[in-house]
């Protein structure tokens, strides 16, 4: 037998079925990812093909029954090992896998009872919810899932609202929620440093146990590094002279990353930088080990990947760059669980890859900060940019040009400036009366609330699935829809009402441990057929 990289180790002798060496029969082998898989020769010489149970002889000797040359032996795969094990363990969960927190509760209870009762995490779409309706769903949540099983809900930068921020704190803190999703941070804020250090103790043996876990969804390696070094001390101490923190807490805080779990979100729906994953996950590990050292941190740090997941390649994909965990976001919002109306749901089913676009943020407006939605089927994106252009040129409404102004009224507001203002200001007066009293010092503020009506309203009439305004539904939206949507085709998942979350999750993860074992057998020299990596969706227990 010559040397080289697939020499044999030993030799393998079949049990009831003999080895796969054909096209056909290595694409039945690949799905077999629960059974230890045993890479073999033919004779004389022959290629390598696979084959499962059986009996391993290491000494040669098969006493006289038929035997394969043995090259490797690769163990099972279950999609629950797909990831960091020690985040399951940590969280409480059977699989490494997390639904993000659509906004304006898109991720609704029911779906995050879903993922929960079947051993994953999911997070409830708090952002751009007021405080009682926020509560009102965490009541909801903890009377299915209490503490048996994991769950989370947003914390969700908000620059212009700082105090719904603090509220939404207070309210996580007085109900005893110990995990948020914080996303579309900028830089650190009060709030979300006063989350994490709450509850800190240290053990007998002086190491810091934490009572809350925040997992830091970011995109940018300056941001990453904010939450993987300790809460700064300028904080931490403000907090304490406050009373909103106890001296103790901000000791341990100085230990201790502000995030254990950061969530590297790619090419996403809503907030992103359009970054690809395979160019941002293995930057932000790399910081990862960086902060690590430099601190000495006693416990691992773990990188998780969102955005641009919407197919079994992908998840696998994510998991080869050393994700932690996965966490999916757009396809959700097309789920049977999901609160966007059933007009919206099918407006997504029919997306392609290349059918989203980036458009003005309506909590981030003024910051000119963009948010990526569905394009198809959708005027929104256009109007909402068209609205945009008009801020940024004039410093009040009254010096828009009058067919400007009547176009803009007609078409996008579909009323007139005064009475959207009226509609406006009326929210604010009970939200937050700053905002009033500030549009009527400064014209140009007022034209950006006026027009952040829209943006919001955008939202809600595709939740509500509002006929008349069917051409203005913003629906956040990332590609991973329209590679959801072509891998689906055809399938049991093609239809949306047949998209339960867990069945969408199931197949993911089963689909990504195929083609990881598919991958597996082609290096190790098996001719493991192209479609092998193509794994279709079917309904999973």
């Amino acid at each position: 037998m010559s040397a080289g990289p697939f020499a044999p180790v030993g030799s393998w002798l079949p049990g009831v079925s003999a080895p796969a060496f054909t096209a056909a029969e290595l694409l039945a082998a690949a799905p077999r990812v629960r059974e230890q898989a045993h890479v073999v020769r033919g004779e004389p010489l022959g290629a390598l093909g696979v084959g499962f149970e059986g009996e391993v002889v290491w000494n040669g000797r098969s006493n006289g029954r038929t035997s394969y040359p043995l090259v490797a032996t690769l163990p099972a795969i279950f999609p629950e090992w797909l990831g960091d094990r020690s985040f399951c363990e940590i969280h409480g969960t059977r699989f490494p896998y997390l639904t993000g927190a659509m906004a304006n509760g898109i991720a609704t209870p029911a779906l995050v009872i879903a993922v929960g009762k079947a051993g994953m995490m999911g997070f409830f779409g708090a952002a751009g919810l007021a405080p009682a309706r926020v509560e009102q769903a965490l009541a909801e949540i903890e009377a299915a899932l209490g503490t048996r099983h994991a769950w989370g809900s947003n914390l969700i930068h908000s620059p212009n609202e700082p105090d719904l921020e603090d509220a939404i704190v207070d309210l996580y803190l007085r109900r005893g929620v110990t995990r948020v999703d914080a996303s579309a941070y900028m830089n650190l804020t009060p709030s979300v440093v006063r989350y994490a250090a709450s509850g800190l103790q240290s053990d007998a043996s002086g190491r810091v146990r934490r009572k809350n876990r925040v997992l830091a969804k970011i995109s940018r390696p300056e941001v990453a590094r904010r939450f993987l070094q300790p809460a700064p001390a300028d904080l931490l101490d403000a907090l304490v002279s406050s009373g909103r923190l106890r001296a103790e807490e901000a000791r341990l805080a100085t230990r201790v990353p502000l995030a254990e779990d950061v969530t590297v979100e790619s090419d996403s729906g809503g907030h992103t930088d359009n970054r690809p994953l395979g160019a941002l996950l293995p930057t932000i590990a790399s910081l990862r080990e960086e902060c690590a050292l430099r601190n000495g941190y006693a416990d691992p740090i773990r990188v998780g990947a969102a955005g641009g997941l919407g197919t079994p390649a992908s998840v696998a994909s994510a998991f080869a760059l050393g994700a932690a965990y996965v966490m999916t976001g757009t396809i959700n919002q097309a789920s049977v669980e999901s609160g966007l109306s059933d007009d919206g749901k099918r407006m997504l089913a029919e997306a392609g890859i290349a059918d989203v676009i980036m458009a003005p943020a309506a909590d981030m407006f003024e910051l000119g900060v963009k948010v990526q939605v569905l394009r198809r089927g959708t005027m929104f994106a256009v109007r909402a940019a068209r609205l945009y252009e008009l801020y940024v040129a004039h410093a009040s409404w009254a010096e828009v040009p009058q067919p400007a102004r009547e176009k803009t009224e007609k078409e996008i507001l579909r009323a007139s400036f005064d009475q959207v203002w009226d509609d406006t200001r009326r929210f604010f007066e009970e939200r937050d009366p700053r905002e009033v009293a500030r549009a009527e010092r400064d014209p140009r503020h007022k034209m950006a609330l006026v027009f952040r009506w829209y943006l919001g309203k955008s939202s809600k009439w595709s939740i509500a699935g509002e006929p008349e305004r069917r051409v203005d539904y913003q629906i956040w939206c990332g590609p991973a829809m329209g590679a959801f949507n072509e891998w689906a085709k055809g399938s049991f998942l093609a239809e949306p009402a047949r998209r339960g979350v867990v069945q969408i999750a199931l197949n993911l993860l089963e689909g990504a441990a195929v083609v990881t074992r598919s991958q597996q057998l082609r290096a190790a020299g098996v001719a493991i057929p192209s479609q092998a990596f193509a794994y279709a969706p079917r309904p999973l227990a």
